[in-house]
């Protein structure tokens, strides 16, 4: 087993993971599932990469993402902190013995669970009651699927609005006791200071520490920070902490950048704060990681990567959704199960391990490197070989620094193709890496 241990830290980096483990909770259901398509039933694909198996206090197997995510305190609407599998009231707290006054509780309503959340909850209900009756109140089928999507295009506020998944009580952090608006934790400085104050770094170190020291074998950690904030400040400390505790596991960040906090700022004084604050976040995440994949563009509806997407830039219920579905993409040959006469190969029918990845990239050179992601979606069909020139001319960079018209000889390139269709076949994940010298290391597994 070669596990991933996953960090989301940031309330869009947050929205990216609920789509990308949304993905992940449909491929289990799709894989169970004897009536749907044999192109969604991938048998090589190891869920136990990002998954663990555990179970209740009552005994009942549980299937949860090895996660830590990040956010502020009231982030989780209608979820628990404590997901929703295991049941565990958080402790209540402790009475001050030198206080002899009165004592007044202020608790606030919890938030109700939206349509899409609902109708999740029933469909559980369906499935554990045989005898359910379709007709009786509150049932699943009175819940019409106009409204649900209606629901998700113009009511999702948090990012657990409209996630599948259940979570582990230790996977959902809330930073509780900043006493600032969210508008104030804007700066690296503000960040570093968070995750330092009070007991949030032996916390957070303490989750993630949990899902590592459980693992057999741990291939690296994914690591996504909202990087337009306090945020980069609270993963910037985060990410020295696990790179002194873990210094030979790799972590593999991804720099994202909602549209919003791409908007250029008012004032001049707003300007130079924000590049500064780049330019210092840039620093320390990367002096901390094996890989940086910054991505963030400033309109999708203006760029070539939503030519076939109806993307709206105010909504991160959108745009997350296509940058989870590349991360999802390129992060498939981690996860693919090693087949093959030596399960030593790291490139056998399409695997690759994170650490097999960065050194193909950087070499024996560099440590610490920045990559470019490139997408193409939806992807053309395979029409050429090895490489369709039209699939390379169709590439769009998820970053607005890179200029499309440059052309890197130097350049290293590792390239994942999934769900495509070549001479009638269809091909759930084809990787390759273009060198130097333009020679093709190329596996392939097929459906």
């Amino acid at each position: 087993m070669r596990e991933i241990a996953t960090v989301q830290v940031g309330s869009y980096a947050n929205f990216i993971g609920s789509h990308f483990w949304n993905f992940q909770d449909e491929l289990l259901g799709l894989a169970d599932n004897h009536e749907c398509d044999e192109i969604f039933k991938n048998h090589n694909l190891d869920m136990n990469v990002l998954y663990r198996s555990g179970e209740t206090h009552q005994g009942i197997p549980t299937y949860t993402p090895r996660l830590v995510s990040v956010d502020f305190q009231g982030s989780l609407g209608s979820v628990s902190s404590q997901g929703t599998l295991y049941n565990e009231a958080p402790a209540p707290p402790g009475g001050v013995s030198t206080w002899t006054g009165g004592v007044t509780t202020c608790a606030s309503e919890p938030l109700k669970k939206n349509l899409f959340l609902e109708s999740l909850y029933l469909e559980d209900e369906d499935v554990g009651n045989a005898s359910f009756d379709s007709g009786k109140n509150g049932s699943r089928s009175e819940i019409q699927d106009k409204d649900i999507v209606e629901c998700l295009e113009n009511g999702v506020r948090y990012w657990t609005d409209f996630s599948k998944v259940h979570y582990h009580p230790r996977s959902l952090y809330e930073l509780s006791g900043l006493w600032m608006d969210i508008e104030d934790f804007d700066n690296y400085g503000v960040g570093r200071d968070a995750f330092s104050g009070g007991l949030r770094a032996e916390e957070i170190g303490e989750r993630l520490r949990f899902f590592i020291e459980e693992c057999d074998h741990i291939q690296g950690i994914q690591f996504v920070v909202d990087d337009a904030g306090g945020f980069s400040g609270v993963a910037g400390e985060f990410l020295e902490n696990i790179a002194d505790e873990y210094a030979n596991i790799p972590v593999l960040l991804y720099s994202v950048h909602s549209p919003d906090t791409c908007i250029d700022p008012k004032s001049k004084k707003q300007t130079i704060s924000r590049k500064l604050h780049d330019v210092v976040s840039f620093s320390r995440l990367s002096a901390s990681c094996k890989l940086v994949v910054p991505v963030g563009l400033p309109s999708f509806s203006m760029s070539r990567t939503s030519s076939f997407l109806r993307m709206k830039d105010e909504k991160p219920y959108h745009t997350s959704a296509v940058y989870a579905s590349a991360i999802h993409s390129i992060s498939l040959p981690f996860r693919m199960e090693q087949l093959g006469p030596s399960a030593q190969s790291s490139y056998t029918c399409g695997a690759m391990a994170v650490n097999d990845l960065v050194q193909m990239l950087a070499g024996q050179a560099r440590q610490n490197m920045v990559s470019i992601l490139d997408v193409s979606m939806p992807a053309p069909s395979l029409t050429g070989y090895p490489v369709p020139q039209s699939l390379l001319e169709n590439l769009q960079p998820l970053n607005p620094e890179i200029a499309e018209d440059v052309e890197d000889f130097q350049a290293v390139e590792s390239m994942t193709i999934h769900g495509v269709y070549r001479a009638g076949n269809a091909y759930s994940l084809v990787h390759f890496a273009i060198y130097l010298d333009n020679s093709f290391l190329f596996s392939c597994f097929m459906i």
